[in-house]
C-alpha cells in the first residue's frame, strides 16, 4: 500500500511541478524556476519519508570543501537526485538528453541551467558537456554528475565515465565522491519501495591535478567500496564488492554490432 501511494504521489508531484516550472520558465531569469525545483525536491523528500517510509541519514557534511566542487555520487535509485539536491541551495546537474523527450522538460532544463548531454556520447557530447559545465562554473554553482551515467542495480557498477575528470581538471576544483544505500530501499525505477533508513555519505574530496587513471581509480574505489559497506549496514549481510555490469542500451548496441569477419 505504501508503494502504491508513493508511486501515485511521485507522478502527481512530477506533473504538477513540471507544469509549474514551465510557467516559471516564461519569466525573466532563473530564480523562479529554481524556487519551483527546490519546492519539488523538498516535496519528494517529504513523500519519501512520510509516504514510502524511507528516511535519509546524511553523513560526512564536515568533509565538504569550501567554495566550488563537483559531486560524484553512486546512482542506484531515482531517489538519488532528490536526496542529494535537497542538501544544497542550488546545483547544476548533468543529465542525459532523454529527459528532453518529455513535454515541456527541454524548456525547463534550459532555463534551470541543467547540463544536458547526448546519451550517445562521442566527441560532440564531450564538447557540449564542457561548454555547459563552464557556464555553471562561471556562475559559481556546484555541479552534480553521476559518473556511471546509468542507474546501476545494488551490487553492480557500470564503467565510470571520464567527464567528471575533465571537469575537475578544466575548472581546477575538487571532486566529492558520494556513497549511498538508497538503492536498497528504492531500487532503480522499481515499483516496490521498502521502508527503512538510507544513508547518504559525502566522502573525502579528491583534489584536482591527478593523472586521469589515478583519479578515476580513486573515485571508483571510494564510491563503490563505501557503498558496499553502507548496503551491508542496511541489509545486515556481509559487505560484497560490486561486480561490473553493462547497461541495457550499451548491451543492445553491442548485440547489434556486426560481427567481424575473419580475414
Amino acid at each position: 500500500m505504501r508503494s502504491l501511494a508513493f508511486n501515485i504521489t511521485f507522478w502527481v508531484f512530477g506533473i504538477f511541478y513540471t507544469l509549474l516550472a514551465a510557467f516559471a520558465a516564461l519569466t525573466p531569469g532563473r530564480g523562479r524556476v529554481r524556487r519551483v525545483v527546490r519546492r519539488y525536491v523538498r516535496a519528494m523528500a517529504w513523500a519519501m519519508r512520510v509516504i514510502a517510509g524511507i528516511a535519509i541519514e546524511v553523513r560526512g557534511r564536515e568533509r565538504l570543501p569550501d567554495g566550488l566542487f563537483i559531486l560524484a555520487p553512486k546512482h542506484a535509485s531515482y531517489g538519488d537526485g532528490f536526496s542529494i539536491y535537497a542538501q544544497f541551495d542550488d546545483l547544476a546537474f548533468v543529465t542525459g538528453d532523454h529527459l528532453e523527450r518529455f513535454p515541456l522538460m527541454k524548456t525547463v532544463l534550459k532555463k534551470l541551467g541543467a547540463i544536458v548531454v547526448d546519451n550517445c556520447g562521442g566527441p560532440e557530447a564531450r564538447r557540449a558537456l564542457t561548454r555547459s559545465a563552464a557556464d555553471a562554473n562561471a556562475e559559481g554553482r556546484k555541479i552534480l554528475i553521476f559518473p556511471e551515467g546509468h542507474l546501476a542495480p545494488v551490487g553492480v557498477y557500470y564503467r565510470y565515465r571520464t567527464g567528471v575528470y575533465h571537469m575537475a581538471r578544466d575548472f581546477d576544483v575538487p571532486v566529492v565522491p558520494v556513497a549511498s544505500s538508497l538503492g536498497v530501499f528504492w531500487t532503480q525505477d522499481e515499483w516496490t519501495k521498502r521502508p527503512g533508513t538510507a544513508v547518504l555519505e559525502f566522502l573525502e574530496p579528491i583534489p584536482p591535478g591527478l593523472p586521469r587513471g589515478e583519479f578515476m581509480a580513486r573515485l571508483q574505489s571510494a564510491v563503490e567500496d563505501r557503498t558496499a559497506e553502507l548496503v551491508a549496514e542496511a541489509t545486515g549481510r556481509p559487505a560484497t564488492p560490486a561486480v561490473l555490469g553493462i547497461p541495457d542500451d550499451e548491451n543492445e548496441a553491442l548485440r547489434k554490432r556486426p560481427a567481424k569477419v575473419p580475414s
